[in-house]
């Protein structure tokens, strides 16, 4: 009877130990099946900086630092060259219309003047002399003409009193021929001599009047030139503040040079400098606040600069409507740009986290405040205090938003 009873020992103690290692085995392979293969890493919570996304009004504007300038600068540029002799009004004073800034001296272009005159003396005594020539040669011709005259009635007289003698034959046939042939041939050379002095006269008067257009040519360009001599004092041509002057006593400068500016002081307009970003959101028009001493006055775009450099491009602001009081020229102020109508959006605040991802994934805080996982999102646009969160985050989550250069690229912080 004791030998059955064993061996139902033996099996059921078989069974208990065959189930117990298939129970391991089977807790290994669910272990390897199901364990977590993501990366973590530890982190101190009090070193992050954790913010909520929320549903909130997006103000698409982005924060600029604007200059002050005159809405009008006018350049100083020589127009005549020479050697600087004096200098009367010094950079950073006012100046009225025709104000002289400073003289120059050229002995070059006194030379220049000299001869031009020399020659307008020369044309003119030279039209003088001339004009007592042609009418000389005039005279001559009329004196010429009225011998000619008195010669035609002698031979005519003579040309019909012998066609008379000769009927009567008192003359013969051939001395009334001669008297004919004389009468003629100076009636012919009276009439050629007549078309000759018209057009001679004709001559003379077009001599005359293209010399003395040439004279006066040369009147006006020694106007020209003397009026030269004037430019060798630099006026102001506006009223405005003397901003920069460039020349110094006994320098010589050549014609174009840049002297200095004035500044029309009637108006100002701010200059301000944008992320290269921006450059397609950016329209004339766009109204801007500019903040002075804590009170914001409105501007709008009236200028955008194409160029780009180093990254940014140029935009000028003028002013609508008050303008601030004591502004000066190269005085500093924050501008708030409207790039668009505010509307409601899903918000994080900025951080440094958008430097290491791109704005292409963020860590997100489970509701626990144990961990934070690594998700992927989408940004919209952005201003200088918020993201907009296209894709990714809903209301009421919690984020890092602190930069993440120490974490690597793990998936996942466990927050101590």
């Amino acid at each position: 009877m004791d030998r059955p009873l064993d061996g139902k020992i033996k099996r059921r103690k078989k069974i208990i130990t065959y189930s117990s290692i298939g129970i391991v085995v089977l807790t290994i392979i669910a272990f390897f099946i199901f364990r977590d293969n993501s990366s973590k890493l530890n982190v101190e919570s009090d070193k992050i900086t954790i913010e909520e996304v929320k549903k909130d009004i997006f103000q698409d504007y982005i924060s600029v630092i604007g200059t002050v300038e005159p809405l009008q600068t006018v350049y100083l540029d020589a127009t005549e060259g020479g050697r600087v002799e004096e200098i009367f009004i010094r950079e950073g004073t006012m100046v009225k219309k025709d104000d002289v800034i400073m003289r120059l001296s050229n002995d070059n272009l006194l030379l220049e003047i000299s001869n031009y005159e020399a020659e307008v003396a020369r044309a003119i005594n030279d039209l003088k002399t001339m004009r007592v020539n042609l009418e000389n040669q005039q005279i001559s011709n009329k004196t010429q003409m009225v011998d000619l005259y008195y010669d035609l009635l002698k031979l005519e007289r003579d040309y019909k009193n012998n066609k008379n003698l000769v009927k009567e034959k008192y003359i013969s046939e051939t001395e009334f021929q001669l008297s004919k042939e004389n009468y003629e041939r100076t009636k012919k050379h009276y009439e050629l001599l007549s078309k000759k002095n018209m057009q001679d006269s004709l001559s003379i008067d077009a001599r005359i009047e293209a010399s003395e257009g040439s004279v006066e040519s040369m009147q006006r360009n020694m106007a020209i030139i003397r009026n030269r001599l004037n430019k060798l004092s630099i006026q102001a041509p506006v009223n405005g503040e003397l901003a920069s002057l460039n020349p110094e006593l006994g320098q010589v400068i050549g014609y174009g040079t840049r002297i200095g500016t004035i500044n029309i002081l009637d108006a100002y307009k701010e200059k301000a400098e944008i992320d290269e970003h921006y450059i397609a959101r950016v329209k004339l028009k766009l109204k801007s606040f500019c903040d002075f001493d804590g009170t914001e006055f409105m501007a709008t775009i009236t200028k955008i600069y194409p160029e780009v450099k180093e990254g940014k491009f140029s935009v000028d602001m003028e002013f609508a409507g008050k303008i601030p009081q004591d502004m000066r020229i190269g005085q500093t102020s924050r501008i708030r740009l409207e790039l668009g109508a505010s509307d409601t959006a899903i918000l994080v605040a900025r951080g440094g986290f958008y430097q290491s991802t791109g704005g292409q994934w963020i860590y997100v805080v489970d509701k626990a405040n144990n961990m934070a996982i690594k998700r992927n999102i989408k940004i919209g646009r952005q201003n200088p205090v918020y993201y907009e969160i296209i894709e990714g985050l809903a209301p009421g989550e919690k984020v890092i938003t602190s930069g993440y250069d120490n974490f690597g690229n793990v998936d996942k912080l466990v927050l101590r």
